[in-house]
């Protein structure tokens, strides 16, 4: 008799609406203000920050009257008040003025089966019934300029810590090392302190030039050299390790550092990047850009004054996104005055995704020897919240090991092991 199967895991990456759309133009006019306020919004999220939109009211009319010897942009979206043969009298109108290259999103009001099947047949790109949802608008234009087959790109997870010392480094890569090992999806850890970075140290590894070497041309990091840089650490992981090194300047821009992360993602399905703690123009473009953020702090005012910046800053900038997770470290030092978890956690009012206690004597072994938490005391305390936040962060449990290539079917592809 046939035994059954458990169902095989979701591969692990980007989710749809978290794919960015590319540099197009994209111009929209609505018949009400709330489709309006919903492009607005969309338009803010850093998934479009490559895209220009600009947002009229008027609907079809306004865009028949504008568009008369006007070229049309990549991407037009008009919404209709009206409904069936009414609706596509008036899309008729609006092809005659139309680009053939030019995609168009129609939103009505009116959930009609047939008027769909009609838009799609007349050459409509899609059609959306409004109230529209931002996130689904931001993957819908999304989907219309992936190219068929295209390969998933993996989720960027970065952590940062709230002041120095925080540990944010250190728990990064224990994470990374946990969703590699444990949960059995392929990672890729990025050290992006150029001058002081640990990951070489943490790994019992010498430090290489990875990530400096890609930044300063990011216009070659093709997969070749992708793989020439990183640094393999058994079945799941590889490291791009930072140099450490204080000979060189390190003066890579925000756009710079994109591309080496559009470039891991393409080959990763788990990107975890080490943020040192400073702020330039290419840490706050790359939090923002992050599909998850770890900030990580301890109980004292320091760290809670510059958290709430923080969260304050992404909240504004994130506007669609979740907000980022908390992680308190260090907590319960002896003789230290601390702020209780309970009131950090209100005063920016969220709670912990994970609090870590204070564990000097493995924390500091686990460093000097070039190991992880797990590696060296598999069921201690710490150990457990490791693999905790490894899971809040993938959303995964661990996966008998029998079982550890099932989640990366759909990242086999370019020729190469991508999960």
């Amino acid at each position: 008799m046939a035994t059954l199967q458990a169902p095989e895991p979701e591969a692990f990456g980007a989710k749809p609406h978290e794919r960015p759309v590319p540099r197009i133009s994209i111009h929209a006019f609505v018949e009400f203000p709330d489709t309006g306020a919903a492009l607005q919004r969309a338009g803010s999220d850093r998934r479009l920050s490559k895209a220009h939109l600009n947002v009229q009211l008027g609907g079809i009319a306004a865009a028949l009257d504008h568009y008369h010897g006007v070229v049309t942009p990549n991407l037009l979206i008009v919404e209709t008040r009206l409904n069936g043969n009414a609706a596509l009298a008036e899309l008729d109108r609006l092809a005659h003025v139309c680009d053939p290259a030019t995609k168009v999103i129609v939103v009505g009001r009116v959930n009609d089966v047939e008027l769909y099947r009609e838009l799609m047949r007349r050459g409509a790109s899609e059609y959306l019934v409004a109230p529209l949802n931002p996130l689904h608008l931001i993957e819908v234009i999304s989907g219309l300029y992936l190219e068929e087959g295209a390969a998933p790109i993996g989720r960027v997870v970065s952590f940062i810590g709230a002041r120095g010392g925080a540990g944010s480094s250190s728990l990064s890569h224990n994470i990374g090392w946990c969703i590699a090992e444990e949960l059995h999806i392929n990672t890729t850890i990025v050290d992006f302190d150029l001058p002081f970075g640990t990951t070489g140290l943490d790994f019992n590894d010498e430090p290489g030039q990875g990530v400096a070497d890609a930044l300063s041309a990011p216009e070659r990091l093709d997969d070749v050299l992708l793989d020439r840089l990183l640094m393999k650490r058994g079945e799941h992981l590889s490291l791009f390790t930072a140099p450490a090194a204080l000979e060189r300047d390190y003066d890579a821009g925000p756009d710079a550092y994109e591309s080496v992360l559009d470039a891991v993602r393409g080959s990763t399905p788990c990107v975890i990047v080490d943020i040192p703690h400073a702020w330039a123009p290419w840490v706050k473009a790359t939090l923002i850009n992050s599909d998850e953020i770890v900030i990580v702090a301890t109980p004292d005012l320091a760290s809670l004054r510059n958290a709430k910046s923080m969260f304050e800053l992404l909240k504004h900038n994130r506007p669609n996104d979740a907000p980022p997770r908390l992680v308190l470290n260090q907590v319960g030092q002896p003789k230290r005055p601390e702020i209780p978890p309970k009131d950090f956690a209100e005063t920016l009012g969220i709670d912990p995704a994970c609090v870590f206690a204070f564990d000097p004597q493995l924390f500091g072994q686990a460093a000097n020897n070039g190991q992880m938490l797990i590696e060296l005391a598999t069921n201690s305390p710490s150990a457990e919240a490791v693999r905790r936040l490894a899971q809040v962060v993938t959303g995964r449990a661990p996966q008998p090991a029998q079982k550890s290539n099932s989640s990366l079917l759909s990242f086999l592809g370019k020729g190469k092991k991508r999960a």
